[in-house]
């Protein structure tokens, strides 16, 4: 029985110490706070487990304590029982002792009566000389009937008192059966006890067996345990390239921004000549109609001034990145932003405010892209501190927000992106 309570704790103890090993090993694949959580958990049962033992033990002794107490009241009441019907049945002896001398007495009476009237009769010459006699016989003999009155009504009451005593006796007799009858009863529950007890001695190597059998499955979720951190070994390492390919190309991110950085600083440039150029051609053309106010170009050759490359510059345009966009209605943090911001995340912004459920979009933009959407999300956040000194997405939610009061810029932004991309493509 303590062989198998003790397996039976090992066998509880080996599932709670698997299932909250599991249970905190998937979320965060810690290997050292999954075995603290599985070592705490088994502590925890094993200390539930001997707590509910020692109380069902208590409870057990309990359950004992007042049986015995009640058998050994059982077994007092009984013999106090026996007892009270010894002296009955004693009593009842005296009082037939006593009926019989009685009735011994009242025959001797009656024979002494019946000897009186023979004398009588054959001494009734005598009448006179026995009249004195006759008197006291007369005295004695209603002496014997007052005598035999009480004792009649002595004996009535002694039947009386007999009927009493034997419906006592009765009542006895009926608790002793009651009594018989629990005694039985608690014969029959140690009998079930005794088989009970012997019924698990022979289950005991079956549990045995399944004992043996639940080991050797242990050891089989011990074998694929190990193939599954073998498993989660290489996908940690293949974790650990694709990181290292994404630092690389964040690297190579970080040397494309200083490029556009530079191809910026010329296009500036390129602008200060250009407004230079155009000054120089429009004091040439003003200097060549004071010499000659006659008109010297036909209208193809105004075609081709018209055709000059700088005639393209004449317009408020900016180039963000080899691309030219409009800049009337925006705020220049915001176009500085849109300067910044590249393609992917400009297609991000724009699921973010035109459709209810983005995630779906923004996580195909990202496997576009080799990246995910939360860094999508934290760098267009990171480059609006950066440029304009707030985030402009709302971070730790479901699904990505605009806040409110920057939805109108974003929006801007947006349409001015694909007016410069429609333009490119005309």
């Amino acid at each position: 029985m303590q062989s198998a309570i003790v397996s039976n704790r090992f066998i509880l103890g080996i599932i709670t110490f698997s299932v909250s090993f599991g249970l905190s090993l998937v979320p965060n694949w810690d290997f050292k706070q999954a075995l603290v959580t599985g070592t705490i958990t088994v502590l925890a049962t094993y200390a539930a487990a001997l707590f509910v033992d020692r109380r069902r033990r208590n409870h057990e002794m309990l359950v004992l304590n007042s049986l015995h107490k009640h058998i050994k009241e059982m077994e007092g009441l009984k013999s106090r029982v026996v007892r009270e019907v010894n002296q009955v049945e004693e009593q009842h002896s005296l009082l037939y002792k006593e009926s019989k001398q009685l009735q011994n007495q009242v025959a001797e009476s009656r024979n002494q009566r019946d000897s009186l009237h023979r004398e009588l009769s054959s001494f009734a010459g005598q009448r006179k000389q026995l009249e004195a006699e006759l008197i006291n016989l007369t005295t004695e003999l209603h002496t014997l009937n007052n005598n035999q009155t009480e004792l009649n009504d002595s004996l009535s009451s002694l039947t009386a008192e007999k009927r009493r005593l034997e419906l006592n006796c009765n009542v006895s007799r009926a608790e002793l059966a009651q009594l018989q009858t629990q005694l039985c009863e608690l014969q029959q529950e140690k009998q079930e006890l005794e088989s009970n007890l012997t019924l698990l001695g022979r289950l005991k190597p079956q549990l045995e067996e399944k004992l043996y059998e639940l080991r050797i499955k242990i050891q089989d979720l011990e074998v694929e345990a190990n193939n599954k951190n073998q498993l989660l070994v290489s996908t940690t390492s293949k974790r650990e390239d694709l990181e290292a390919s994404l630092n690389s190309l964040q690297t190579q991110l970080a040397t494309q921004q200083t490029e556009l950085k530079n191809l910026q600083g010329q296009v500036s440039l390129l602008q200060e000549e250009r407004d230079l150029l155009q000054n120089q051609v429009w004091e040439l053309l003003q200097q060549i109609e004071i010499l000659n106010p006659e008109p010297i170009l036909d209208n193809t050759q105004e075609d081709e001034i018209d055709l000059f490359p700088f005639s393209e510059l004449l317009e408020p345009l900016e180039s963000i990145g080899g691309q030219v966009i409009a800049s009337e209605n925006l705020p220049q943090e915001w176009i500085d932003l849109l300067k910044k911001l590249p393609q992917q995340e400009i297609q991000v912004l724009k699921a973010i405010v035109e459709q209810d459920n983005p995630n779906t979009t923004i996580k195909k933009i990202a496997e576009t892209n080799i990246t995910m959407p939360h860094l999508l999300i934290d760098s267009i956040n990171g480059r609006a501190n950066d440029t304009i000194g707030e985030l402009i997405i709302e971070p730790n939610t479901e699904t990505p927000e605009v806040y409110q009061e920057y939805m109108m810029n974003v929006k801007k932004m947006i349409a001015m992106y694909e007016d410069l991309v429609t333009r490119r493509t005309l």
